[in-house]
This record gives structure tokens, C-alpha cells and sequence, in this order.
């Protein structure tokens, strides 16, 4: 009997037009069985019904559904910590496409470097995945970025992957401690003190492409660059003394990633 190593979480809200093709590559998945958590955070759309309906009959996966009804992202991921209990936990998006062979090339990275490995990173393409602009941005994020800073995040929540003891021990997604935009690259500060990070050049998914003004969820130019040029030694100092009263200061919260101006087009 094979044993489950993996939780995938998602979280979402009026995810309908974007879910059912998102549940199905994970269904796809050729590492199974795993468990696939998905978080309702107060859909209003069928997004609930359609999760669902989806997962009634997936063949070796374990689905858990629960619901979040205090708005904003973090808090539906932090609703989903107490069942996080597999060796390994990913998180995705409603909106982002994984191929089949995702978790099984994650995996592979874990089994091949231990336990100091504590997070494997997915790479954001856009299609197709062989294409010149695909191969050239993972090309960049796994080769070029990850050497010249393996101690920060360059993907988002739609593709990080955690060994789950270190995920646990740095204290997962919490509102608590980051209630604002780029919590991904938060949690990635904390987790990366247990341990260090690998960005495998085959391991990528295709994230909807339909957030283009990024002015609300994004940090600035000048943030961005401090990041890269700030010591880890000195991560902390970068996100709770400089950049957390910054983004408090212009209201970029992570409720802010429940706006979907893209509608209003």
C-alpha cells in the first residue's frame, strides 16, 4: 500500500471559471495517494459546489474541504495548519494549471538531498511551457536567481512546496505575524533559517496570466532591490522593522489579493 506523503492546499474565493482546471491536473498527478485541502473563503459564486462535485470520485486522492469565512487568504491557509500532517505540503493557487509529473519531480529533490532540504520551488511559465519565454524565465529563476541569492523566495504561493516539519517549526502561514501582500516570500524568510531551498530547473506550473496591473500586491522597485541586496543575517530588520510598516502604510494587505479588477474590464 503506498503511503501518503503529500498535502496539496488551496485556497480560494469565486475561483468558478478557474477551479475545475485546476482540480483536474491535480487529479492527474502521478504520485498518489495524496490529500488535496481546499479552503472556501466565502465564495459566492458555486466556486464551493464546483469544488465539490469535482473531488467526489478522484481515484487516490483524500479531499478535505473546509470553509473560512473571515475574509483574506492568510486566514484560510491558517485554517488548513491543523491538517497538514503529510512528510511533505504544497501549496497552489485556483487559477494555476500543474502538469502530471509536479509532485513526483518535487519529491524527487527531497528524497535526493534530506532533511536540509526544507523547501523545493516551483517556476511561474507562461504557455505554452517549452516555448522560448518558458524555458527562458526557468532558465533564469532556477539557474541564475537561485545561485545568486539561495537564501530568498523567487516564486509565489502558487508553486512553493515546504518539507512539512520545517514548515510547522517556522510556524506556517499566521496572520498574526504578516497580515500583508508577499507573504510568501515571509514565510519563506522564516522556513529558510531551518534550512535551504532548491529551484529545479523541471519543476514548473502556468498561473493564470489575467492580474496585469499588480499595484495593489506588489511591493516597489526600491523594496524589491533592498531585498535582494539586504543579508540574510538581516531578513529579519528588511520585513518587520522596514517593509511590514510600509505596506501597512499604503494598505497593501493580503485582502488585497481578494480584488479582481480584471472583472471589471
Amino acid at each position: 500500500m503506498n503511503v501518503m506523503r503529500w498535502s496539496f492546499v488551496i485556497a480560494y474565493y469565486n475561483e468558478a471559471t478557474f477551479l475545475s482546471d485546476t482540480i483536474a491536473s491535480l487529479a492527474a498527478q502521478s504520485v498518489k495517494p495524496f490529500r488535496l485541502i481546499l479552503i472556501d473563503n466565502g465564495s459566492n459564486d458555486g466556486s464551493a459546489a464546483i469544488a465539490r462535485a469535482l473531488t467526489a470520485r478522484l481515484d487516490g486522492i483524500e479531499s478535505l474541504h473546509l470553509t473560512e469565512g473571515k475574509p483574506g487568504k492568510i486566514h484560510a491557509l491558517e485554517t488548513a495548519m491543523p491538517y497538514i500532517d503529510t512528510d511533505f505540503v504544497a501549496f497552489g493557487d485556483a487559477d494555476t494549471w500543474y502538469p502530471p509529473d509536479y509532485l513526483a519531480r518535487a519529491q524527487a529533490a527531497y528524497d535526493a538531498d534530506g532533511a536540509a532540504l526544507v523547501a523545493v520551488m516551483a517556476v511561474d511559465v507562461p504557455a505554452p511551457p517549452d516555448g522560448r519565454a518558458a524555458r527562458r524565465k526557468r532558465f533564469w529563476r532556477s539557474v541564475v536567481a537561485a545561485k545568486l541569492w539561495p537564501k530568498q523566495t523567487h516564486t509565489g504561493g502558487f508553486g512553493q512546496t515546504f518539507r512539512t516539519r520545517a514548515f510547522v517549526a517556522a510556524g506556517g502561514y499566521t496572520h498574526r505575524r504578516w497580515p500583508y501582500v508577499l507573504m510568501d516570500h515571509e514565510v519563506m524568510q522564516r522556513v529558510l533559517k531551518l534550512g535551504r531551498a532548491a529551484y529545479p530547473p523541471d519543476l514548473w506550473c502556468i498561473p493564470s496570466p489575467r492580474r496585469s496591473d499588480r499595484r495593489r500586491v506588489r511591493w516597489t522597485l526600491g523594496e524589491r532591490l533592498l531585498y535582494h541586496l539586504t543579508p540574510f543575517a538581516a531578513k529579519d530588520w528588511y520585513f518587520y522593522r522596514f517593509l511590514a510598516p510600509r505596506l501597512e502604510k499604503r494598505r497593501l494587505t493580503h485582502l488585497n489579493l481578494r480584488e479582481k479588477p480584471w472583472e471589471k474590464l
